[in-house]
């Protein structure tokens, strides 16, 4: 009897530990090679924003993640720590990118799982994957490509679709560099302050020292394809969140 219930503790405690040993996402990542690109946006691109001067940037080797996080991976991360769980609007939960999420909030979630915030230069730099186009997909982008709001196309594209919500992350083709969904989808917060670009060289940028907005990047679901560009710059009160707002991780090479 006695070895009974000790054979009974050994199986519940090896069950807890497996539990425990996966409350953790697996994060799928994508090796992203060191190198030097020009960020910003030739004065010829067409519907540039005056804050996106052409600059060369070098950028070390880092680990972006495959995918947006996904609403099961985030609500992993609630479940741990006792956090409200941000609504789906709807939509559905699951493979879907998160949404409603403040910086704060991303920023909490890269920590616990051993991660941290891209940076704009960073993100950048692996939407690009190489080229100098306004979008990694070429000239123009088409809602076969990526969610937005095809209502209003880039230069002259025809109209496409609008989905008016989130796809599953995976859904389109990836970059060249197996990136899915840099264009459109969900907004993502990068780590850095938002703040002009220096007129100078940079290795490894961090942004501004300070301010009042964070930078995202990628256009969204509901925004137009120009918003959706490679070097296009936005930003939100890190303290806010919203329906077209999520996010993707990053990790430096050791």
């Amino acid at each position: 009897m006695y070895m009974r219930k000790l054979f009974i503790s050994f199986i519940i405690l090896c069950v807890t530990i497996g539990v425990n040993a996966q409350k953790k996402p697996v994060v799928e990542w994508v090796s992203i090679p060191a190198g030097t690109f020009m960020m910003g946006t030739p004065t010829t691109e067409a519907e540039r924003g005056s804050d996106e001067r052409l600059h060369k940037v070098s950028i070390s080797a880092f680990n972006l993640s495959k995918y947006e996080v996904t609403f099961d991976e985030f609500d992993a991360f609630c479940r741990d720590t006792k956090r409200k769980k941000p609504s789906d609007e709807g939509w559905g939960r699951g493979k879907r990118p998160v949404v409603n999420v403040t910086w704060a909030d991303a920023k909490a979630y890269a920590e616990w799982i051993g991660a941290r915030l891209p940076t704009e230069a960073e993100w950048e730099y692996a939407c690009r994957a190489g080229t100098t186009t306004p979008f990694n997909t070429g000239e123009n982008i088409k809602t076969t490509q990526a969610n937005y709001n095809g209502n209003f196309p880039y230069k002259g594209n025809p109209k496409g679709k609008y989905l008016r919500k989130t796809m599953p992350v995976g859904s389109y083709d990836p970059n060249t560099w197996g990136l899915y969904d840099m264009h459109g989808n969900v907004y993502e917060w990068c780590n850095d302050w938002y703040g002009q670009y220096p007129p100078i060289e940079e290795t490894d940028p961090q942004g501004a020292a300070n301010g009042k907005y964070k930078v995202y990047r990628g256009g969204g679901w509901n925004f137009l394809a120009r918003i959706c560009r490679s070097g296009y710059r936005d930003y939100f009160f890190p303290e806010r969140s919203d329906l077209h707002i999520g996010f993707r991780i990053a990790s430096s090479v050791k």
